[in-house]
Formats: C-alpha cells, sequence, structure tokens
C-alpha cells in the first residue's frame, strides 16, 4: 500500500499546524503535558517549530548530510501563547512553501529508509498531527483526525520500528523479537479498505508488518484515530472506544517496548 500523495501531506501538514496554533489561544503554556510528561505546552510547541525549522533547511539546502545549529532560523519562540502560536504557523508555513517549490525525488538526508524530500512531507505531516494531540489532550479537548491521515501515520509508525537500525537507536527495540508471535491491528472506520488493517509478526530478526487481514495472537479493533493514539502511546488502551480481543499481554509487550 503506498503512502498518500505529498500533496495530501503538505496540505495535512499546513491543517495541523493552523489547528494547533488555534487550539493555543487563551492556553496556559505553562502547563504539563501529560503524554510528554517532561516538557510543558511551550516545550512542545517550541519543539516542533524547531522541527520544522530543521527540516526545512534540510530541503533548501538540499545535502545528503544532517544540517548542524547554524544553519537553522534562529528565531527563539516566543513565551506567550498568541506569539507562540504566530510562529509555529510561520516555521510550518515555510517548510510548506519549500516542499512545495522543490521536486520531492530530490535526495536529501534523512534517517529513514527514504533519503527524498518526499519523506519530510510525510514525516512533517504526522509529527504535527500526533504534538497537536498532545496539546489537544493536555487542553481537555477531543482530538479528531482525518482516518487517512491517521491509517498512514500508523503505517509509517510501524515502518519505523521495523527499520533495521532502528534498534540501533533504541536497543529497547531488541525487545520486539520474537518467534513469530502476530499482532492484528483492525480499522473499524469506513472507506479504509485493506489501508486499515495491519499485520505485524515478532520474529528472531526483528518486526515485520504488512497490510492484511488475519487472525493473530490478539486483535486491537477500533476507530483508526485511536488505534494510532493507542499505539503512539498517548492514550492507554482501557481508556480507548477499542477491543483487544485474544492474548492482552501481547499487545501490553508491545506497547512496553516502543517508546521512540
Amino acid at each position: 500500500m503506498a503512502p498518500l500523495r505529498d500533496d495530501r501531506y503538505l496540505d495535512a501538514l499546513a491543517a495541523q499546524s493552523a489547528l494547533f496554533a488555534e487550539a493555543l489561544a487563551g492556553a496556559d503554556v505553562q502547563q504539563r503535558v501529560p503524554t510528554c510528561p517532561d516538557w510543558t505546552l511551550y516545550q512542545l510547541v517550541e519543539h516542533l517549530g524547531q522541527v520544522h525549522r530543521w527540516a526545512t533547511a534540510i530541503v533548501t539546502r538540499p545535502a545528503t548530510t544532517p544540517p548542524d545549529r547554524s544553519e537553522l532560523n534562529a528565531t527563539a519562540a516566543p513565551h506567550d501563547a498568541d506569539g507562540l502560536a504566530s510562529w509555529l504557523r510561520d516555521g510550518a508555513g515555510a517548510l510548506v512553501d519549500a516542499i512545495r517549490a522543490a521536486d520531492p525525488q530530490t535526495p536529501v538526508w534523512s534517517w529513514a529508509g527514504d533519503h527524498s524530500i518526499g519523506f519530510w512531507a510525510r514525516r512533517m505531516a504526522h509529527e504535527t498531527a500526533v504534538h497537536r494531540g498532545d496539546a489537544e489532550l493536555t487542553l481537555g479537548r477531543e482530538f479528531t483526525l482525518e482516518a487517512d491521515l491517521a491509517a498512514d501515520a500508523i503505517s509509517e509508525w510501524l515502518g519505523f520500528l521495523s527499520l533495521p537500525q532502528a534498534v540501533e537507536h533504541r536497543p529497547e527495540l531488541a525487545e520486539l523479537r520474537g518467534e513469530g508471535q502476530i499482532l492484528h491491528l483492525h480499522s473499524t472506520d469506513p472507506g479504509l479498505g485493506e489501508a486499515g488493517e495491519w499485520i505485524v509478526r515478532r520474529t528472531p530478526s526483528g518486526p515485520v508488518w504488512e497490510h492484511g487481514h488475519t487472525k493473530g495472537d490478539v486483535a486491537v479493533r477500533g476507530p483508526v484515530v485511536y488505534l494510532l493514539l493507542v499505539l503512539m502511546r498517548r492514550v492507554p488502551p482501557s481508556d480507548a472506544p477499542i477491543e483487544v480481543l485474544g492474548d492482552a499481554s501481547v499487545m501490553e509487550h508491545w506497547l512496553a517496548h516502543t517508546g521512540f
């Protein structure tokens, strides 16, 4: 199943950044973010805005080595909510413009298997959406996301966890090796088709995944946005409107070893 179109990711990046900025209106940016407990809301936004600027530097160079800090836009994040919102929008807008002006197949540096500018459109769309989820949950607001984006974010996440080099950066991912245990994820959203089902196998060399339907050791069913929030460890399974069928310990083990 191919990823979405580049323009879909760029539209999502712009929209998710705008929604994030809107959520900051009148917010106490010094409150803690329960889903990222080491950060305040201010630090969450600062992180995302810096990542947008870092990705812009990668795209506009372009080069196949990572940029250093001297190449980044050094504009500091304002400390008031309104200024912070504008700063976030500006950084996201510059990134969207930079990617739209480029050939998505241009080779650039990335830490994953895809070394193209198109990688950064997808990565930043999902990074922004998930961190908007962090903000919405912090502020006691409902987090919604279009089903195709949520499903693609799950596929991207599973792809990262399956990279051979992932364990080099996160040694705890070695615990995902197994003897064929199967985690089956099944979205109940209409219209997704095969893109809304995932078969994840724990093999001796690490996890592998594919779209499809099969009987697994555990099946997790529910709205795709909640599958995403659970897999990203933003919401515990017990607090989400999902079903866990079969050996729940397989799901618990997976979640316990997929911090990234």
